[in-house]
This record gives C-alpha cells, structure tokens and sequence, in this order.
C-alpha cells in the first residue's frame, strides 16, 4: 500500500513557530518565570563540580574534615536549589503545552465545525480526526520537551565550555572535536527524520481511515463475510506505518549510540591527557574530575537538545498539517452584512443552479431551476446520482452553488446568517443520524427549550410516540452513538420529530421516508399534512408512491431537469418518469 498523496491545492505547511507565536500571548509570563527557572537550574548545576573539585583538592587529600562538611553543606543546598527550580520548570512547562494544545485542538473544531462537505471531502473524515488528535499531540509534545530540556541546553552547554576551560585548557581542545562532531550528527538525523516524519503521519491517517471504515461498516463487512479480507487490508495499512515507525527508530538508536561512542572515547581522551599531566603535577585530581563532569554535562546538553531535534521533524509536520486546516476558509462563510427577511413566508426558488465537487469530470447539476410555494408539496425523483441530495444541500446551505442562485423569499441563501437559513429551512437528512444521549436530548437539538408535551406532541406527529412509550424509560432512553441502538424506521421518524419541533418554514425530507412501511408512511404523511400544511415541503423520494399526489413533480436526470408536472401528466411527458414508474410496478407485481 503507497502513502496517500497530499493535496496540491493544500496550503504550504506553515512554519512551527508561525503556528504557536499568535497564540502564546496568555502565556508569555509562565514561558518568562520557566526561563528564570531554568537558567537557575543551570547555574546550580553547573556549580556543583566546581564545589566537587574543591573539596577533593582542598578537603579530601589533605584529610580536612571540616572543609568536607563545609561544602558538602553547600553542595547539599545547591542540590535542593536546582532540584526545586527543575521542579518548577517542569510543572509550569507542562501548563504551558498542555494549554497550548487544548487551543489547537479548540481552533481546529471551530474550523472544522464551519467546513461544508467540499471541504470535509477534500481532507477526509479520518485525517480531520488525526490532525485533531495525534498531530496536536506531536506540537505538544515538542513545546514540553523544548521548554524541559532544550532551553537548558544553552545555559549547560556554553556555561560548561567556559567553566571546562577554566578547570584546564589544553584537555579542553577535545571540546574542539567532539562538539563539531555532535552538531554534524545532529543535521544528519534531522536530514533523515523530516521525510520519515511525513509518511508517518500519512500512514496513520490511512490506519485510522480503515479502522473508521471497519466500525463503521461493520454490518455490511460480516453480512458479506469480509471479515478475512478487512482483516488483511488493515494488516497492510498498519505494517506500513510499522515499517516507517522502525525506519525512526533505526535512525534515533543510531544516533543514541553514536552519542554514546562520542562522549565515551572523549571521556577515555580527557584521562588520558589528564593522568599524565597529574603524573607530573601539572593537573590536580580535582580539576581533571571537574573537568570530566563538565565535558559530560556538555554532551549530556547537546544529546538533549538532540533529544529535542528527533521530536521536531515529526512536529513540524504535524504543524503543517494543522496549519493547512487553519488556512483552510470555509466555502460556506457569513457574509460580511447579512440580511434579513422580515416576513418568513417560505418561498423557495432555484435558478439557474449550476455546481460541481472539486475533482469531478462534470458538474452534479447544471442549470436546475425549480420553485417550491407555501402550502405545497414539491417532490424531487430521480434515478440514483442524479443530484438530488446535492439540490437539498444546497437548499440548506450545506453547499453553495458554483453558478445561479438559491433564494428564499427572494433573498439569496448566501446573504442570509447560517442561522437564519438553519431557522428557516428544516432538513431530514437521507441518513438520520442520531447522537448519544436520551431521546429528550436528541430532540432538543430541534427547540432546546421544548417542554416533554411538545415532545411528546411532536412524536405523535412523526408517528413515533408509541414506541417510544414501550420503551423502559420513555424520552429518558439513552440511545447509542448514531442511534444505532433503534431501528432504521425509528431512527427516520425521531429525526422527523426533532426537525418539526423547529418548526421551519421549509421542508426539506431527502428520502426521509424511505425506512417506513406503506401503513406508517401513509399516517405520517396524513399527520404531516395537518402539522405542517401552511409550510413548503420539498420531497426527495425514490418510491413513487411516495410523491403521486404532490403538486408538483420536478423529475432530475444526469443533473438536469428533465421535466415538471403532477403525475399524471409526467407519465406522459418524461420518459424516464414512465421508467420509473413501469419498473416499480414491476417489482410490486413479482412481490
């Protein structure tokens, strides 16, 4: 299995810097208060062999106990001193990252929570979820380990260099070498990681997408026994990012003991310079000793900034990824001065619409005019692809035309707030999709302030009342994550209750009907029709005799509209009316 490749029309990556400069501000004092501390710890830390030194040469070879006790005392405060700063460091380090990550995650809902369906097509469902989730995580994880261990590189590394030489000069020229060669080391890494980084987070993205397609589907996948196969398409997915992840981690172990070699034979170099020089009195033990903690805790800094740089490559990425949503502006906006429509009537007009999703050989629709009044039906039908959930779509603003206009009560949907179009026009989707919580809750997604007798009220119109009163705790029932916990017909007709419960001025049910027996359809429609009748209703039905008796039949073919009529005059005038209806009676009929 190859990565998926990145869209063209994406965004450059934006730097990691760029991403988290605009939203540092509320946390420039603790980044301030985590650099005083970290400078103290460094300080503290890099006292202590000086402090070491002194009391092998000044205390233990001349057997002065009370020297050793002396500075031991004071090693013992410098050692609380750089522990509680450490301490401190870390816990507001943490605040830091953690709170920087819950911005990222707060600012990608907000702009994930404004896409249309172009734009939750074009990254995928499964990658919003990662760069949500895993991609924040990786940023986060950098800014920690950054504030933890890279801003105390500097202080260790450049105190320890001067100190170092001022212990000896001549053992410092293998400073000289090693240093060079860490930093070369390092670029080498960074060089290897940055493009392993990338196919990583490609790779999950595409475990995640089949993992989500696997639950998801999971009906579908046991019903046609697919289990092996499903089975086998994961294991590719999954081996391919284990195959990445080991190439990391091949290259991360190989700098670790490449590390390790440097620091050890530049410790075996240093003693062998220094024990010669002790031999002749030039070196005192001490200061060799001091000198060997120093080059240890200058490598030790530049290992963790390298520490540091092995997280980069994958966070940069990661921020990238991020930044590519961020800079993502919806298609479906607020315009800049809504209007507003006094007097909702519910007059719906389509002209001249023309649209099209980005990649598509051709447009789903061209040309579509159409218009639905006040106390009407308007029924949509169609063959399968023809356009008719994208026409809905469009209607309620989950889409916006490419060409023409939709316009309620004469004003163009696309200079009305959301909210108005959302208070206007009432959509029951083609799939109803149900959230986890009680029947109550999902209701009140249609009239948060409803009472239980306008529930209850509202699922006796969508013929819903009565199952819902068998069940053990009425409209408290919880019910699962996309109610798959209730029946497909159930699931239609609770939709149908939360959407009258807004009660729109516009009806839209894109096959809204289509779980429902021919018994409960008729009740519904009849209730529906007392509820409802001074409104607009837009019907997009497959069955035929879902739709016979509405006043106007608009009938869609390869995204144009073939032909508009009652029906009995489509059955004379649209061939691929008379089809459709031919076939279905054929199929009653062999029932």
């Amino acid at each position: 299995m190859t990565a998926p490749a990145e869209s063209s029309s994406l965004p450059a990556p934006r730097s990691l810097p760029a991403l988290l400069r605009p939203r540092s501000g509320p946390y420039r004092k603790l980044i301030l208060a985590i650099a005083v501390l970290q400078a103290g710890q460094a300080l503290a830390l890099l006292y202590l062999p000086t402090l070491n030194a002194d009391v092998i040469d000044y205390g233990v070879l001349t057997g002065n106990g009370g020297y050793i006790l002396g500075h031991g005392g004071i090693m013992l405060a410098v050692t609380l001193a750089q522990a509680g700063c450490a301490g401190g460091a870390v816990y507001l380090s943490a605040r830091v990252a953690m709170g920087l990550g819950a911005d990222l995650r707060v600012a990608l809902f907000d702009r994930v929570a404004g896409f249309s369906a172009k734009e939750i097509g074009r990254f995928g469902a499964s990658s919003l979820l990662t760069r949500s989730t895993n991609d924040v995580q990786q940023v986060q994880l950098l800014v920690f380990t950054t504030l933890t261990l890279l801003l105390t590189a500097p202080f260790v590394a450049t105190g320890g260099i001067l100190l170092a030489v001022r212990q000896d000069v001549k053992s410092s020229l293998v400073l000289l070498v090693v240093v060079p060669v860490m930093v070369v080391t390092i670029g080498l890494l960074i060089r290897r990681m940055v493009p392993a980084s990338q196919r990583l987070q490609r790779y999950m993205d595409v475990v995640n997408r089949v993992m989500r397609e696997q639950i998801t589907g999971i009906r579908v996948i046991r019903a046609f026994v697919r289990d092996a196969i499903e089975r086998r398409r994961f294991a590719d997915a999954n081996t391919d990012l284990l195959r990445v992840g080991i190439r990391l981690g091949r290259v991360q172990a190989f700098f670790g003991a490449t590390a390790m070699l440097i620091a050890n034979l530049a410790s075996v170099a240093v003693l062998a310079i220094g024990g010669h020089r002790i031999v002749d009195g030039e070196l005192r033990l001490g200061a060799l000793i001091a000198f060997l903690t120093y080059l240890i805790q200058i490598l030790g800094a530049v290992s963790m900034a390298t520490g540091v740089f092995v997280l980069a490559p994958r966070a940069r990425v990661s921020a990238g990824r991020i930044a590519e949503v961020l800079a993502t502006e919806p298609s479906v906006g607020e315009p800049a001065t809504p209007v507003r429509i006094e007097h909702r009537r519910g007059n719906l007009e389509v002209a001249d619409v023309t649209f099209g999703y980005p990649g598509a050989e051709y447009p789903v629709l061209r040309g579509v005019s159409l218009s639905a009044r006040p106390g009407r039906t308007t029924a949509i039908i169609g063959s399968t692809g023809s356009g008719k959930t994208t026409l809905v779509n469009l209607v309620s603003r989950l889409l916006d035309a490419d060409h023409g206009a939709v316009r309620i009560d004469g004003t163009d949907v696309r200079n009305l707030a959301r909210s108005d179009v959302a208070g206007l026009v009432g959509l029951v989707p083609q799939r109803a999709y149900l959230f986890a919580g009680t029947i109550a809750d999902n209701l009140r997604y249609g009239n948060p302030s409803a009472d239980d007798g306008q529930l209850w009220h509202a699922l006796e119109v969508a013929q819903a009342a009565e199952f819902v009163m068998t069940m053990p705790d009425g409209l408290d029932t919880v019910i699962g994550q996309g109610g798959g916990t209730v029946s497909g017909g159930q699931r239609q007709r609770l939709a149908i209750a939360r959407t009258l419960l807004a009660r729109p001025r516009i009806y839209l049910f894109d096959d809204a009907f289509s779980a429902l027996d021919n018994a409960t359809e008729a009740a519904l429609r009849t209730a529906l029709a007392g509820e409802i009748g001074d409104a607009t209703q837009v019907i997009v039905a497959q069955r035929v005799s879902s739709i016979r008796t509405a006043e106007t039949i608009v009938v869609l073919e390869a995204g144009l509209v073939e032909a508009v009529g009652t029906h009995e005059e489509l059955l004379a005038a649209s061939p691929t009316y008379a089809q459709i209806v031919d076939s279905q009676r054929t199929v009653e009929r062999a029932a």
